[in-house]
């Protein structure tokens, strides 16, 4: 799908709503279990995407300020349809949320404290770490092809978990490097 296409659209504008809605109905375990979602989605049942665009709209969704899931899904539906496509995947992926937010707010004192529904959201918690795992792991070609890219996401890695330095300074000291240890090399080739 491009932008071209847009004028004859609806019927993709539908369905990347309802793709949306439906990974937003079943986006557990906070944002990061959307990739593999969007991976298994649009990477390997679609194939709208090639997992290095993939990784460029997480990059960036994720370097963005706001909620990591709506930055990417408008990224997304940008990438497909233009400015529409974005509305309606940003549109589709909160929906679900909505509506079990406003459910949850009818229902929050028979909710609160409900032995079946604690041991129901230990059994959503459990499933989700594979599932960002088995994201990561498919992912990882596309996000570290070379030894440059895997030494710099060890940095990265490295200042996550044994520093107190800020994502947001980690990013752009990725932004650094990449531009510093791989900036040359489009320029080269052209």
């Amino acid at each position: 799908m491009d932008r071209k296409s847009q004028g004859r659209s609806a019927p993709r504008g539908l369905i990347l709503f309802g793709l949306f809605f439906k990974i937003g109905a079943f986006t557990f375990g906070g944002s990061w279990s959307i990739i593999s979602q969007l991976q298994q989605e649009f990477v390997e049942n679609r194939r709208w995407l090639a997992q290095e665009e993939l990784m460029d709209i997480v990059s960036v969704g994720r370097s963005l300020p706001g909620i990591m899931v709506v930055n990417i899904s408008v990224l997304f539906g940008y990438r497909m349809m233009g400015a529409v496509g974005a509305v309606l995947c940003a549109a589709g992926l909160t929906l679900p949320s909505m509506i079990v937010l406003t459910a949850v707010t009818l229902f929050y004192n028979f909710i609160r404290g409900n032995p079946y529904v604690e041991r129901a959201m230990a059994g959503v918690r459990a499933a989700v770490a594979p599932i960002i795992i088995a994201a990561a792991v498919k992912l990882r070609r596309a996000s570290l092809p070379d030894l440059v890219s895997a030494i710099l996401a060890g940095a990265a890695l490295a200042l996550c978990l044994f520093t107190r330095v800020n994502n947001i300074l980690i990013i752009l000291l990725g932004v650094a490097a990449g531009l510093i240890f791989r900036g040359g090399e489009r320029h080269a080739v052209s």
